[in-house]
């Protein structure tokens, strides 16, 4: 059965090709026989009563500096296509989540990867409170005086902006901290969205697990590691990728989650473990499939696509 693909992306041609997950699913689509075709979210539009995008059919190799080769330029109705990727970067800004507002209209007759509305109401920051006995001491809030009572209570936080990603923009305030005040009046300068802080885990020293769940199943994880002196894991500050092995605690907290990612749609999910602690259930864009495979030699993209076929043969 070949498939026409259509991926929704940030541009294909700078992309790390030993380290990026849409490459690799890409890459393992191509090798299944599906045709691919590439654009960025800002040639999406509703025209007329067509969901249409304007870019190009690809060919992808795995060879740096050299990994895709490009058609002519045009656009098509995306209601002809057999799939469509949902995987550019956050921000989880209007821009994002009016692509998810377009995208929904192509459904069910187009499947949807993650299904749109459930990214985009269900967001990683978010989700995770549907399971507050799987998280951290957490709150949610734009007002300093509940994030001041929270770090009294707890200490020790973790501050962040809720619909930030790669770790930007995450401190940590320790009970000695004096900088509160200020990070507050930093943030809500620039946005008028809430902040998000949780108790710190030290646990973290050893490193934020991310857990791959493909339909709702672990497939395995890796590790992140954070450099010294440093508390964010996130790969693009710097953090180191490990090898390891799903823990009983682990495999509860997928368990748990299973299900309703399985009921929203959401085929490939990244879940952030700190310790005994789900922190993030990333469904806009996760990452982690290469280095999953380099680690414990699982194809999590051929099973990806497993369960995208099975759903297309109906």
């Amino acid at each position: 059965m070949s498939l026409n693909v259509a991926l929704q992306m940030d541009p294909i041609g700078s992309v790390n090709i030993d380290a990026d997950s849409t490459f690799r699913i890409a890459l393992e689509a191509q090798a299944r026989g599906h045709r691919l075709f590439f654009y960025t979210p800002d040639h999406l539009a509703y025209d007329d009563g067509r969901v249409t995008a304007r870019g190009a059919w690809i060919e992808l190799r795995r060879e740096k500096g050299n990994h895709v080769s490009y058609g002519e330029t045009t656009t098509v109705d995306l209601g002809d296509f057999d799939v469509v990727w949902l995987r550019q970067d956050p921000p989880f800004d209007m821009g994002y989540i009016t692509t998810t507002h377009i995208l929904e209209l192509l459904m069910p007759e187009v499947l949807v990867v993650n299904d749109p509305f459930w990214v985009r109401n269900a967001p990683e920051k978010l989700l995770v409170l549907r399971f507050p006995d799987l998280i951290p001491p957490t709150t949610i809030a734009r007002d300093l005086a509940t994030i001041r009572a929270f770090k009294e209570r707890h200490g020790d936080i973790i501050l962040k902006p809720l619909y930030g990603n790669g770790g930007a923009g995450v401190f940590r305030l320790d009970p000695n901290d004096r900088n509160l005040s200020s990070l507050h009046e930093l943030f809500t300068s620039m946005s008028r969205e809430p902040l998000i802080a949780q108790k710190f885990l030290p646990a973290v020293e050893k490193g934020d697990k991310r857990i791959i769940l493909v339909d709702g199943e672990p497939i395995g994880a890796i590790n992140r590691v954070p450099q010294a002196g440093e508390t964010r894991s996130n790969m693009h500050v710097g953090g180191r990728a490990e090898k390891v092995n799903l823990t009983d605690r682990d495999r509860e907290i997928c368990a748990a989650l299973g299900p309703v990612l399985r009921e929203k749609g959401q085929i490939f999910v990244g879940i952030d473990v700190i310790g005994d602690w789900l922190t993030e259930i990333n469904v806009t864009s996760p990452t982690g499939l290469q280095e999953l495979e380099r680690f414990d030699g699982t194809n999590g993209a051929a099973r990806i696509w497993e369960v995208i076929e099975a759903r297309r043969r109906g």
